[in-house]
């Protein structure tokens, strides 16, 4: 059996002239990076604006486990379902992150022969967005710095400021750190930290922006700390958001790949699904819309994170109305949260997959609350029997839900035939009454009750004096209008990694608040959710290499 990598490596890929032709997209708006990869002018859009929108499809999943889902292979084997059965379609991810890449995945852009191309490319560097994210982030810290170091006009609070550097990189060392060491000549010492790249507001601003003017106005809003006299500092104030726009200059453009079948691919964007909003940009998935009948995207982890954040954040800003969701399950996962240990997973257990299926069957709950048709996918594995997959169709047959067994992994576009003609015919059903799960009016605190009662399934919300404290200042600053981005993990539809399955009688407790007013919402962050991840024992960097003639190999 060929590893991923292999598969990829073996890709025949057409040139990306050809992947935006199939789309309509002259080459005088195609940026190349290379033959395979390219970014596509902004100017193209204002050609297209006025086309009716495709089918927007989003991919979501069961509650994550280390058994694998299959969220990305599956988004990227239904779109080359949907293109086998004769219709225009384009797929709309998120770029990875080195971070993860380095430490546990391995690399991120689907699996089998149903994968994004070039991946190598795609893992490591691709168009240099992130660079530019990390660029635009830090030159923001380096400003705020240098403005206190050359008299401090604004006031700003050297213990109060918010504004954390990034990289693009699991570092557990630099969460905490001191900066402005060595003498009055090297700035003012303080306390600071990293975060991953992902996980700045830079990101989740571009990925939210629907051009470059609004991608400087909500960095002019991004609050960077506070004054002694308690008033926000923004980026605006310190007359940075042009210099960071100019950095983000061809970060905004969307980026332009194809999959193993020649499948149309924006990847475009990578906010964290469990810190910011987890969902690739406005902008490739507005673009996608005016150049396919169908657009397959996806959110990160659960229906609970990224299902929820990409209906409540990303389509209430950007107007947009998903025709069909799919809930990705595997028998395995299920087994999981069924309470068998990873390391018995192989072993034939209906009995474990029906007890676990109560998750499958919280996150169709999930998705239906917004209006949206669900189906679920099924990702088979050689070990499933007839016994397990058998148990999840019931399920699904009980409560009344499409399902399909899919096998994209191991036949490409041709194993998820089944699931792309559910999935279209739901996308087709006209029952699609998509809305938000909260009006903007609530309170902030009773809008992280409405999630944490209707998507997560508990009791109530505690807040630690201090978030309760934030939230008050927030509302009282006039941001008490913003959705709210729940910063949990992703391991459990509660905050507590080791409560699998769906768990009852538990309480969500927020312990900080954080505003991102130019991303446009306020991060709830709870439990030990890390803006800043380690990396494991053994990283997924130890296995990868290149050999002289520049084939890499362990990436995946």
């Amino acid at each position: 059996m060929l590893s991923d990598i292999e598969i990829a490596q073996a890709a025949k890929m057409r040139p990306i002239d050809q992947i935006a032709g199939a789309l309509g997209i002259d080459a005088d708006y195609v940026e190349h990076y290379g033959r395979y990869k390219a970014k596509i002018a902004l100017d193209f859009y204002d050609k297209v604006a006025g086309r009716p929108d495709g089918k927007l499809i989003l991919v979501t999943a069961i509650t994550p486990t280390p058994a694998g889902e299959g969220k990305s292979t599956t988004t990227v084997g239904l779109a080359q379902a949907i293109a086998k059965l004769g219709h225009k379609v384009a797929v709309a991810l998120r770029e990875p992150s080195l971070g993860p890449c380095m430490g546990v995945k391995g690399g991120a852009a689907g699996g089998g022969y149903s994968q994004v191309v070039p991946m190598e490319d795609i893992n490591l560097h691709f168009t240099g967005d992130l660079h530019a994210v990390g660029s635009a982030h830090n030159l923001l810290a380096a400003i705020i710095d240098n403005h206190i170091h050359q008299g401090n006009t604004l006031g700003i609070d050297p213990r109060r400021i918010t504004w954390r550097r990034v990289v693009d990189m699991n570092d557990r060392a630099l969460r905490n750190i001191v900066v402005g060491l060595g003498g009055k000549a090297h700035g003012v010492p303080r306390e600071d930290g990293y975060d991953i790249t992902v996980a700045s507001e830079v990101m989740a601003i571009l990925c939210l922006a629907t051009d470059l003017d609004d991608l400087k106005e909500r960095l002019a809003r991004i609050i960077v700390g506070y004054s002694y006299d308690n008033k926000p500092i923004t980026a605006g104030m310190l007359k940075v958001q042009g210099a960071m726009a100019a950095l983000l200059k061809d970060a905004i453009k969307p980026n332009l790949v194809q999959t193993l079948e020649h499948v149309p691919a924006f990847i475009h964007g990578g906010p964290f699904a469990n810190i910011a909003h987890g969902c690739n940009s406005v902008m490739a998935t507005r673009l996608a819309l005016k150049t396919a009948d169908y657009v397959v995207t996806e959110a990160g982890f659960g229906a609970d994170l990224g299902a929820e954040k990409f209906f409540d954040i990303k389509c209430r800003y950007a107007g947009l109305k998903p025709e069909a969701a799919v809930v990705v399950a595997t028998v395995r996962a299920l087994k999981m949260h069924g309470g068998v240990a990873r390391a018995a997973l192989t072993a034939p257990n209906a009995d474990a997959v029906r007890r676990g299926a109560a998750n499958l069957e919280k996150h169709i709950e999930n998705v239906r609350k917004f209006g949206v048709p669900a189906v679920v996918a099924v990702n088979i594995f050689p070990t499933d029997t007839p016994d397990e997959l058998a148990a999840v169709v019931e399920l699904c047959d009980r409560i009344g839900v499409p399902v399909a067994l899919s096998n994209v992994w191991a036949e490409g576009g041709q194993g998820g035939i089944e699931l792309a003609e559910k999935v279209l015919a739901a996308a087709n059903s006209g029952e699609s009454h998509f809305a938000p799960l909260y009006p903007l009016e609530l309170p902030l605190a009773d809008k992280v009750r409405v999630i944490a009662r209707e998507i997560y399934g508990a009791d109530d919300v505690a807040f630690t004096k201090e978030a309760a404290n934030t939230i008050a200042e927030l509302e009282a600053m006039g941001y008490g209008r913003l959705p709210v981005c729940m910063a949990k993990t992703q391991y459990s539809l509660s905050d507590d990694p080791t409560l699998l399955g769906r768990p009852e009688g538990f309480t969500i407790t927020v312990r900080q608040a954080r505003v991102s007013a130019g991303a446009g919402f306020v991060v709830m962050l709870t439990g030990e959710i890390m803006t800043m991840p380690g990396l494991p024992k053994v990283p997924a960097a130890e296995k990868i290499d290149i050999d002289r003639s520049g084939r890499i190999t362990g990436l995946f």
